[in-house]
């Protein structure tokens, strides 16, 4: 059992679970509008998503403590140097074009976790995005919906309609309620400075506002130019489920419930499309 868990512990550490999510929901985009699979880009996200999280997760670890890092985070840190070498692997195999789109996002990682701004700006002795006071998740759920939508369908040259648009709201917002159990767990963590929803408006009102995102998520559906009753269906179900965990959160909850279960949510979406 011990070993079972080791080994569930890395993969929740190292970031697997949180980049099949990331590749979940890039599938999605391309199933949602009858793109054809494109491998080069889910294997370019799946690994993209690994050494940039990781990187923003342990810079701070690794740069202070290197000489006395733990195994784990040292098998951690081998783990995303291979997950790096994959990622440039697949970026070499995509056109120029979605490479600069891609750079983007990435400088915006990079500086999610690089000290760069202004004194009288940051937190906390930090100065990265991550500190600035109230953009946390709204930095993150930009970042996945550039790497989740316009970046799998400009690298299929597909024209962004309004039909895009509106899906590109849509995971914005669901991104969003997906990062809110993860705030209200962390209130007990978090500096006050950082002005977190839940710090700003408490957990009660935090979950209502999750029940309203939940909502618009589910309403945009009509705004589109194509809909159908199973696409309605199976967006009613993820926004229930959705609003089932966010409910559910607490500030006593475990480490697993949020990242393991919640982020488990866009693969769970995934596999309802798949098996519908």
């Amino acid at each position: 059992m011990r070993i079972i868990k080791q080994l569930f512990d890395f993969y929740l550490n190292s970031s697997i679970h949180v980049a099949l999510a990331v590749c979940a929901l890039s599938w999605i985009s391309l199933i949602e509008f009858n793109i054809i699979y494109d491998e080069t880009i889910l294997h370019f996200n799946f690994f993209a998503t690994i050494t940039g999280y990781n990187f923003v997760k342990y810079f701070g670890v690794a740069k202070f403590h290197h000489r006395s890092l733990t195994k784990a985070l040292k098998k951690i840190q081998i783990f995303s140097f291979l997950s790096f070498v994959m990622l440039c692997f697949f970026a070499v195999k995509l056109p120029l074009k979605t490479l600069v789109y891609i750079l983007i996002f990435g400088v915006i990682t990079f500086l999610y976790a690089i000290p760069f701004i202004p004194k009288n700006l940051y937190l906390d002795s930090q100065q990265n995005l991550r500190d600035i006071s109230g953009v946390k998740v709204y930095i993150i759920a930009m970042v996945w919906v550039g790497v989740t939508v316009f970046i799998p369908f400009l690298n299929n040259e597909v024209n962004l309609t309004t039909d895009v648009y509106i899906g590109a709201v849509q995971r914005f917002l669901f991104v969003v309620v997906l990062m809110l159990p993860f705030e209200i767990r962390d209130l007990k963590f978090d500096s006050l400075r950082l002005a977190t929803i839940p710090q700003k408006i408490g957990v009660k009102y935090t979950k209502i506002l999750g029940l309203f995102l939940l909502l618009l998520f589910f309403i945009l559906n009509y705004f589109k130019d194509f809909i159908d009753v199973k696409s309605l269906f199976i967006y009613g179900v993820v926004s229930i489920l959705t609003l089932f965990f966010l409910i559910a959160s607490n500030k006593k909850r475990s480490y697993y419930f949020s990242s393991f279960w919640v982020e488990s949510i866009p693969i769970i979406w995934l596999l309802i499309i798949l098996f519908s």
